[in-house]
């Protein structure tokens, strides 16, 4: 019995592996809906991307000093090209044979009489005289006309009771009533401050009166609402809101009270740059008369100045115009 040897069957070769499907596209369908792009990381930017934006330098002090100094001088000469242009018409205009250099000298002339007068005293003792009679009266005239102008512009019965006699007094010209003040007073100084007081205390008061009649209506009844008392609530809302208008009658009285001052001068007056602008023009001192009346225009000038500076400083609270 032969024995036979049991051969296993061969073993077919593995089915070949499917080949990789492709690879997704980048857009992915979405049912019934837009075909959307699959979100991509940020790129990275360049290092020189990244770095922080180099600030610019500092000015040099020095250099900000004088550009500084630049703008302000150049702001000084704006301001006053008007009356450097002024001055040099007047110097070049009788020079020329434009005008009477008898009646108009050159503003050198002026300047040279102006000089003298200080040098030997004269033009001192009159400027004081009048700064005295007329910063006098003006003040005279802010300490009556400022209570009164608030008094009648917030009592209804008051301003009806005195506006008759307001409207009365306001449209007589004080120069026309300086005979009446020198008949009543004498030739004396109580004469010329009076007149002084009559002719400021209108702008102040009217202008006092039309502050608080234009006052916020809404923040004096919400002043009300607080139970604030009278006093409280012009402190607190009725002067601040009135220092811009009451300020503006204070500045024209202010021009008003030299003006006023320097006609009441020119009558019985041994003192005053009223005084010394009249007495040169009798004695045919045509110089020392525009010295006269260049000091009266710079006294003007800085009084108004000073008036502003104070009242800038009393409207800190006001936001600054554009």
């Amino acid at each position: 019995m032969s024995t036979g040897t049991h051969t296993p069957a061969p073993t077919p070769p593995p089915a070949a592996k499917p080949a990789p499907a492709p690879a997704a596209p980048v857009r992915a369908a979405v049912a019934d809906g837009p075909v959307r792009e699959e979100a991509r990381p940020p790129r990275e930017r360049p290092a020189a991307a990244r770095r922080p934006a180099a600030k610019a330098p500092a000015p040099h002090p020095a250099r900000a000093a004088a550009a500084a100094a630049l703008r302000l001088l150049g702001s000084g000469l704006l301001r006053s090209a008007a009356v450097l242009l002024l001055l040099a018409v007047w110097e070049t205009a009788p020079r020329a044979g434009l005008v009477d250099a008898t009646f108009l000298p050159p503003v050198s002339e002026v300047a040279r009489a102006w000089w003298e007068l200080l040098g030997d005293g004269q033009l001192w003792e009159h400027t004081r005289a009048s700064l005295t009679r007329s910063f006098g009266g003006f003040a005279i005239a802010v300490v009556i006309a400022v209570p009164l102008g608030l008094l009648i512009g917030w009592y209804r019965p008051v301003a009806a009771f005195l506006g008759p006699l307001l409207e009365l007094f306001r449209n007589t010209a004080a120069l026309a009533l300086l005979p009446v003040f020198v008949l009543l007073l004498g030739i004396g100084e109580t004469s010329k401050v009076s007149i002084v007081v009559y002719a400021c205390v209108w702008p102040i008061l009217l202008n006092t009166i039309s502050a608080v009649g234009n006052a916020d209506p809404t923040l004096v009844r919400l002043a009300r609402s607080m139970d604030l008392s009278t006093p409280r609530l012009f402190q607190k809302v009725i002067l601040p809101s009135s220092v811009p208008s009451i300020f503006t009658g204070i500045r024209l009285a202010g021009a008003v009270s030299i003006l006023v001052l320097v006609a009441a001068e020119m009558i019985g007056a041994k003192a005053g740059l009223g005084y010394l602008i009249n007495a040169s023009q009798f004695n045919f001192a045509i110089p020392q008369m525009y010295a006269g009346i260049v000091t009266i225009s710079a006294i003007g000038v800085a009084f108004n100045q000073v008036l502003v500076t104070i009242e800038r400083r009393l409207s800190l609270w006001r936001p600054p115009t554009a």
